[in-house]
């Protein structure tokens, strides 16, 4: 590091302080803030300084340089102080609290519950709601928690008699990676004050909850690319949206004086933003783009919102990429026509007042042309790099929750009647739709309707149909489109053109699903 200015003197905003050598070149620093040099902290040629450390005193009025301590000349006391802030801000990079920091040789007997993996695909989940509190006795099988994961809100059920002592991670706490430290129970009540003394509770939990307040802040998009200190502390101070702000200052950087002019105005203030979405403030961010062409700049305003994903929806992006990635993709279509399915519906309401969807016909349809063509009742195995064929025929159905898409299963479809198959349809959707599915009711499927067989909107269409005569007359028919998305490996073009066909067969004979 090489200070221009070893000497105390006036500085001005953009005006280059210090050359910084990094480990990729020697860069200039600039000053965000006007004002007067007091003291040099780091000196020339100082090697290895922490990012964050002091390395300068500046102060605004020039009678203010005789108030700066000489102590810190040195700069051995801002040393040690970023010493201990260095080691506070490791220790909140790393929320997760193991059992090993926990435990103690002086502690009473205890257990410490860590987050479960409550499916093969979880990493991590959130706390939905804790149905036991710091000091309720818990029984073997007692349901403590809830649990958000990749798939669904599960319940997590004590294996253990005893008392919870110290709940870890507060209700509404995201992305605890699983193994983390969740609460500790003890065998016994009198032992509950004793774990409490030993933990030191309020850092643990300061842990715990900053990764949330992190991902928090990330979510607030500004319209300047720097900040000085001052305004930075005037911001947190007055408890200002700092996306609301212009910047003045040079490369888009945000002055102090932007700030005071700012809360001079009353622009600026979260208040209203709060009132209106407290846990997700709207954020006003001005746009440039280059116009395509002529090389003009737009000027363009935009509200928006911010929504935090769900574990559900984090799986459903992660998984719908690398299916994209890894998976060659085979596409075919058809139409049917779907008048025979829907007189077939009507007469099964008319006659044996049994009600079902179109939907559930289609997923019986589906069900026996798998089992007709078992080539396309099968998955890949990447390890093993060939086709394994599957013994039963469980098609999962896509249900919209306001989690994300959930693919609950109906399983042996193909074995099942129409009238069963609705009925499990019905309570599987509503049980996606309140969180309440259980792993085994939405893990492994052996094809999936709705998400590798797209099902289109019926339409009514003209077409040339053959009369008993054998003459071809116009006639109006109800026809949908079937897409089927797939797995090229498995579904080579026999395979998908049997398979299709067998629908096809289907849907044209609809009482052959009764057989």
């Amino acid at each position: 590091m090489a200070l221009l200015d070893g000497y105390v003197g006036v500085i001005e905003v953009g005006d280059v302080i210090c050359d910084i050598e990094t480990d990729k070149a020697t860069l200039e620093f600039e000053s965000l803030e006007e004002g007067f040099l007091a003291k040099i902290l780091v000196p020339e040629g100082s090697k290895d300084v922490p990012v964050g450390q002091p390395i300068a005193i500046t102060v605004e009025d020039s009678e203010d340089l005789q108030n700066v301590p000489a102590v810190v000349t040195d700069g051995s006391e801002a040393k040690e102080k970023q010493s201990v802030q260095d080691n506070l801000r490791n220790e909140n990079k790393q929320p997760e609290t193991s059992s090993a920091k926990i435990s103690a040789s002086d502690l009473p007997p205890h257990i410490i519950l860590e987050m479960p993996a409550l499916s093969p695909t979880m990493n991590q989940g959130n706390i939905a709601k804790w149905r036991k509190k710091e000091g309720d006795k818990i029984e073997v099988g007692d349901v403590i928690c809830e649990i958000e994961t990749d798939k669904a809100t599960l319940e997590f059920e004590c294996l253990e008699e005893g008392f919870i002592a110290k709940i870890l991670a507060p209700d509404g706490l995201k992305d605890v990676t699983v193994g983390q430290a969740i609460a500790i129970t003890v065998e016994d009540m009198n032992d509950i004050e004793a774990v409490k003394t030993y933990i030191d509770l309020a850092v643990m939990e300061e842990k715990l909850t900053h990764g949330d307040t992190r991902n928090k802040m990330r979510g607030q998009n500004t319209s300047f690319s720097r900040i000085s200190p001052s305004a930075k502390l005037l911001i947190t101070e007055h408890g200002l949206d700092a996306s609301l702000l212009i910047a003045s200052g040079p490369r888009g950087t945000l002055l102090k004086g932007d700030v005071l002019r700012a809360i001079k105005s009353g622009k600026g203030s979260a208040k209203i933003s709060s009132e209106k979405i407290p846990e997700s403030p709207q954020i006003q961010s001005k746009i440039s783009s280059a116009s395509a062409g002529s090389g003009a700049h737009v000027q363009q305003s935009a509200f928006f919102e911010d929504l935090p994903n769900s574990q559900i929806r984090k799986v459903i992006a992660r998984r719908l990429l690398e299916s994209k990635q890894d998976t060659p993709h085979l596409y075919l279509s058809s139409d049917v026509i779907l008048d025979p399915l829907l007189s077939f519906r009507k007469e099964l309401k008319e006659k044996y007042d049994v009600k079902v969807s179109v939907n559930d016909i289609v997923i019986k349809a589906v069900a026996i042309a798998l089992r007709n063509v078992p080539e396309a009742n099968a998955y890949w195995n990447a390890e093993k790099g060939e086709v394994v064929l599957c013994d039963s025929v469980d098609i999962s159905i896509a249900v919209a929750t306001e989690k994300g898409l959930m693919t609950p299963i109906v399983k042996n479809a193909d074995q099942k009647s129409i009238s069963r198959i609705s009925s499990e349809v019905k309570e599987l959707a509503e049980k996606a739709r309140a969180g309440k599915l259980t792993p085994t009711e939405f893990q492994g499927g052996t094809f999936r309707f709705g998400g590798i067989l797209a099902v289109g909107r019926g339409n009514q269409v003209v077409v040339p149909v053959a009369g008993s005569d054998g003459i071809e007359k116009p006639a109006v028919v109800t026809k949908i489109n079937l897409t089927l998305s797939a797995d090229h490996r498995i579904f080579e073009g026999k395979v998908g053109g049997a398979f299709v066909a067998a629908l096809r067969s289907n849907f044209s004979d609809i009482r052959k699903l009764l057989l």
